[in-house]
């Protein structure tokens, strides 16, 4: 797979070609169950401006840049988008220097490949695009890092696909408790996890759902289920609770220095070579926000960004175990 990292602080003629580029794939996606199935566009835009107005000026150039076009609008909401799953851990390393570690498992077939440095609402940002706003994984200027896993929960509501979710807080604030409050009052349209670290150290887990309040854990950890399995067939399929089990003991009983805590992210029982089931690990992402570093990790091959030194370049990256 061919991933690339750019940076184009206002949105503009890179993003418009990125999103040509990616369109049919997406609308493809957007539409599978028909058009009638997602929301108006006032809709969408309403939505936007009532839960999260900082970033409604953002949104109507980015739909500007993709030709203006209504269902192309409508999908640059994630407002009520398809369902969607992920598996995915991700934990907080509380050493010396602070450290957010997420693997992201999912379908290499339906992935931006995408590292964005942008400063389109005027914070720096740094983060692994979906949907080519969203965001699964970033970090800010303020030293404020975030990461999502799929919740475990099979329940669909009316809410935000969790991507935009991301680009919100890393737009909007700068330390976890403010990111706690926005990620208890944005709605989200399916069951996510969300870790933020900030550059206190404080740290916290968020367990959103479209039926329920949001409940703010201080969960250092965080797999694929909240505060117990729901759904108990995606919990065995993905070793939720196998993985959760292996980071707590990993963090409460060894106390690993942290480069062989960020390795055991490379190897199993983290690491998933499920890409024919769509849970594959696609990449390791290292966030040092108080330094403003990141890094994309896979076995053997270690690629750096950071604010002061954010390179443009595309790599040819290989998964092992995918056909």
């Amino acid at each position: 797979m061919l991933w690339r990292a750019l940076s184009e602080p206002v949105p503009g003629p890179k993003w418009a070609g990125l999103f040509r580029e990616y369109w049919p794939d997406y609308h493809r996606w957007w539409a599978s169950d028909g058009d009638a199935a997602r929301p108006k566009y006032t809709e969408c835009r309403q939505a936007i401006a009532s839960h999260m107005p900082e970033i409604l000026g953002l949104y109507d150039r980015l739909c500007e840049l993709a030709g203006g076009g209504d269902q192309a609008a409508r999908f640059l909401s994630f407002y009520n988008p398809p369902p969607y799953l992920s598996a995915c851990s991700q934990a907080v390393w509380s050493g010396q220097e602070p450290v957010l570690v997420r693997n992201y498992d999912y379908n290499h077939k339906a992935f931006d490949s995408l590292t964005l440095s942008t400063a389109w609402t005027g914070r720096r940002v740094i983060g692994t695009s979906d949907g080519l706003w969203g965001l699964v994984d970033g970090m800010n200027d303020a030293g404020l890092a975030v990461s999502l896993t799929f919740g475990g929960r099979r329940i669909v509501g009316q809410g935000f696909g969790v991507p935009l979710i991301l680009r919100y807080v890393l737009e909007t604030c700068t330390t976890a408790a403010q990111a706690g409050k926005v990620l208890a009052r944005i709605p989200t349209h399916m069951s996510y996890n969300v870790t933020v670290l900030d550059a206190a150290r404080n740290y916290l887990t968020a367990y959103m759902s479209p039926d329920r309040e949001t409940a703010i854990s201080n969960a250092a950890v965080a797999t694929n289920h909240q505060e117990s399995v729901e759904w108990v067939s995606h919990a065995r399929f993905t070793a939720t609770v196998e993985r959760e089990r292996f980071l707590l003991h990993r963090m409460a009983l060894h106390r690993d220095p942290e480069d062989k805590f960020i390795n055991a992210f490379l190897k199993p029982p983290l690491y998933s070579t499920a890409f024919d089931q769509g849970f594959g690990t696609l990449y390791t992402a290292v966030y040092r926000p108080r330094l403003g570093q990141m890094e994309l990790r896979w076995p053997g091959v270690v690629w750096p960004f950071g604010f002061a030194d954010f390179r443009e370049e595309g790599r040819n990256v290989r998964f092992p175990g995918a056909a």
